[in-house]
């Protein structure tokens, strides 16, 4: 039998440590910088020291999306797709995600079109990157400027 005195002693603890945690879930003061730090690493993991190019890329995705759990996105790249001029790879980021680095798709001369279509999560109203690699080593890209009503990927608070 728990008395009234130890009864009280456990609540307390037990409201201490859900303060103590609803404090730390707090976002970030500094969480625009931490954002773009996270978008400069995922960008310089893919491309390094290589200057990115605008063009060649299509990126296609809504302007509105009511809500950002299932947003469709579609990428093309004009090329050949012969063996000696193909795409290597397709990257789409996000500058607002929790990880910035959506989606990678890795091709090859046989793949016959260059392009992808899926459907992706966005964080919040943001900038989304798609980045081509090309077979001769360049990189070229395209940008499109999303606003969404309803956010997703809210883990790990970065947003």
């Amino acid at each position: 039998m728990t008395t009234r005195r130890e009864f009280l002693v456990l609540a307390c603890g037990a409201a201490s440590i859900t303060a103590a945690t609803a404090v730390k879930a707090q976002i970030d003061p500094n969480q625009q910088a931490l954002r773009k730090a996270a978008m400069q690493e995922a960008l310089r993991k893919v491309v390094g020291d290589v200057p990115v190019r605008r063009g060649r890329v299509k990126l296609e995705l809504p302007p509105l999306v009511d809500n950002g759990n299932a947003v469709p996105l579609a990428v093309r790249v004009e090329s050949p797709m012969t063996s000696a001029d193909y795409v290597k790879a397709i990257h789409v980021f996000t500058e607002k995600n929790p990880l910035p680095g959506v989606v990678s798709v890795y091709l090859g001369p046989r793949a016959g079109r260059a392009g992808i279509a899926t459907r992706i999560r966005i964080a919040d109203s943001q900038t989304v990157t798609a980045i081509a690699q090309l077979s001769d080593g360049s990189f070229w890209s395209d940008s499109a400027e999303v606003v969404v009503t309803l956010s997703a990927c809210l883990e790990e608070g970065l947003i």
